[in-house]
């Protein structure tokens, strides 16, 4: 980042603001946790965010070493952005500010959710069972259009994500994300059917990932 916009102080929080504390800069770390993304699906996933401003970030994330621009081979032939090993170790600290920040109630203009911070929810806050089996779900996030389809992966150690659905899966749910949403932490699929979720394959499979589901709910002390 150009100095005269820098804090110009040595601590480490002031130079981590000075790389990533423009704004949006987050929120494109954000959207790229879970994978490359090109430049229309990342103006989707921020979509208040104006062009010259979504590129400005990703130049001076991109000068600063956090992400990278590559060629996908054919047939893809797409320009992407995608994280630098240096720009993964983000994910901690994206994921504490945002369990921090719960203790805050959103007010009436922050209702729009990612279909990747959604996914990030679920690899960041799913709790499995002892020595559950392995299972796989297919996610479509139908308020997203084709950005969120996704594959979620269960195991004995979490849950992992992918923007590549497996081919046969354990359950399929289809979706919006307020209700998938609003399902996390409950022990049945009520909710998600009021909602007029469709799920196929094995209702179990997609009651035990909202079952999972542990976000923290942090209370704000007294002043």
């Amino acid at each position: 980042m150009p100095i005269q916009r820098g804090y110009r102080q040595a601590c480490g929080v002031a130079r981590g603001l000075d790389i990533v504390g423009e704004r949006w800069s987050l929120l494109v770390v954000r959207e790229l946790l879970l994978g490359p993304k090109r430049f229309t699906d990342l103006q989707q996933a921020l979509p208040h965010a104006s062009p010259n401003a979504l590129s400005d970030r990703l130049r001076e994330l991109a000068d600063a070493g956090v992400l990278r621009r590559r060629q996908l081979p054919p047939p893809g032939n797409a320009r992407v952005y995608e994280l630098t090993t240096w720009g993964r170790g983000l994910e901690p600290i994206v994921v504490a500010l945002g369990t921090w920040a719960l203790a805050a109630p959103p007010t009436a203009e922050q209702l729009f959710v990612s279909a990747d911070s959604a996914m990030l929810s679920i690899r960041s806050f799913y709790v499995p069972t002892p020595e559950q089996p392995e299972v796989t779900l297919r996610i479509e996030l139908r308020d997203h259009g084709p950005a969120g389809v996704f594959g979620v992966h269960l195991t004995s150690a979490g849950a992992d994500i992918t923007d590549e659905p497996p081919d046969q899966p354990g359950a399929a749910l289809a979706t919006t994300t307020d209700a998938l949403l609003a399902a996390f932490g409950s022990d049945d699929l009520a909710g998600l059917a009021a909602a007029g979720a469709v799920i196929s394959g094995d209702p179990e499979v997609v009651r035990r990932l909202v079952a999972g589901m542990r976000v923290p709910a942090p209370q704000r002390p007294a002043a």
